[in-house]
């Protein structure tokens, strides 16, 4: 298959053609077409479900890879814990709705987002005080200087905010995660206090799994941030941007009013979208003719009205980006990955 619209493969909906697309339901067949593009020098993008890319107007014009293999294994199953190996083109709510109906605790507040299980090491997913880097024990992934599929520890992952040794780096296609989980009905110590909020309960207390995750897709889809076809709000690739992270002294220089999080590290996480509306841009706010705007439901959420162009999307991005720089000094940082456009 070729030129068809990667706009059709990504949450945005947006993005031009690809030059030839290629559909993997098998890892084999995955591996296969990264080894062969690799050793052609040919350009190869890797897609599964595309909830964290942006792709430029003129496409891709290399071959595209589309990962579609599945598969969820049980690899080992002790009394108080279990360790399950996913396929990297899993769909990851399906993943943490297979572990909640089964009294698998750890990634129970991860529910409703979008996308791949294999993408969610990339940048190492996290939301409502879970990250994946809390369960993975390995991620197995083929690694195209030797030509192996090798099993990377959370070490050799470089796990870090949003980051991992895999994001913005070719060299890897992820294949299978393996995640270790503990066998029980209650939810994780939660961690986040707007969930504890809405549990009714105090940060570090358990809830039931279910009624975590029910809890979660609530708050999410409050703010657009469950897909909904019939949503323009959820046609975005949640937070366009992350959150920044000071160094302490720069965070008291500042002496800012903010929410913040202190970390162990002596830095100070400040939430992006407390700046972006302090900086003059609210929700609902207008891109390029109203064919993008921000997200009614969430600042954080750049979103395509249904006649967007990722052109009009970076251009509503940069104005928001300059205009928190203006207004304090604080530069924000895309969380997607662009393809063959720029910030």
């Amino acid at each position: 298959m070729g030129n068809e619209a990667l706009g059709t493969y990504t949450t945005l909906r947006l993005g031009g053609p690809a030059g030839t697309l290629t559909v993997a339901t098998e890892t084999d067949e995955a591996v296969a077409t990264v080894r062969n593009a690799y050793a052609t020098g040919s350009p190869l993008l890797i897609l599964a479900g595309g909830s964290n890319v942006v792709v430029g107007d003129a496409g891709f014009a290399g071959e595209v890879l589309l990962l579609r293999t599945r598969g969820i294994e049980v690899v080992r199953a002790r009394p108080e814990s279990v360790v399950l190996r996913v396929a990297a083109g899993e769909v990851w709510d399906d993943f943490v709705e297979y572990a909640v109906t089964n009294g698998w605790s750890g990634v129970e507040c991860l529910s409703g987002i979008p996308g791949s299980t294999g993408a969610t090491p990339i940048q190492n997913v996290g939301a409502y005080g879970q990250e994946v880097a809390h369960t993975i024990v390995a991620v197995h992934a083929y690694d195209r200087e030797h030509g192996t599929i090798r099993a990377m520890t959370p070490a050799e992952c470089g796990f870090a905010y949003r980051s991992s040794v895999f994001k913005h780096n070719d060299r890897y296609l992820v294949t299978h995660v393996d995640f270790r989980l503990e066998v029980s009905d209650e939810s994780a110590p939660i961690r986040y206090a707007e969930l504890a909020r809405s549990l009714g309960a105090n940060p570090g207390d358990r809830v039931a799994l279910r009624q975590a995750r029910d809890t979660v897709l609530k708050l999410r889809a409050g703010k657009g941030m469950v897909l909904d076809p019939d949503d323009k709000d959820t046609w975005s690739v949640g937070s366009f941007f992350t959150n920044p992270v000071l160094p302490a002294e720069r965070w008291t220089a500042l002496a800012l009013d903010a929410p913040h999080w202190p970390a162990d590290d002596g830095t100070v996480k400040i939430p992006a979208a407390w700046l972006i509306e302090r900086a003059g841009f609210p929700k609902g706010y207008p891109g390029s003719a109203g064919t993008v705007a921000i997200s009614t439901k969430h600042t954080l959420a750049l979103t395509n009205r249904g006649a967007g162009t990722t052109a009009a999307l970076l251009s509503l991005a940069r104005t928001i980006r300059d205009g928190v720089q203006a207004r304090f000094g604080i530069e924000l940082h895309p969380e997607p990955v662009l393809v063959n456009c720029t910030l």
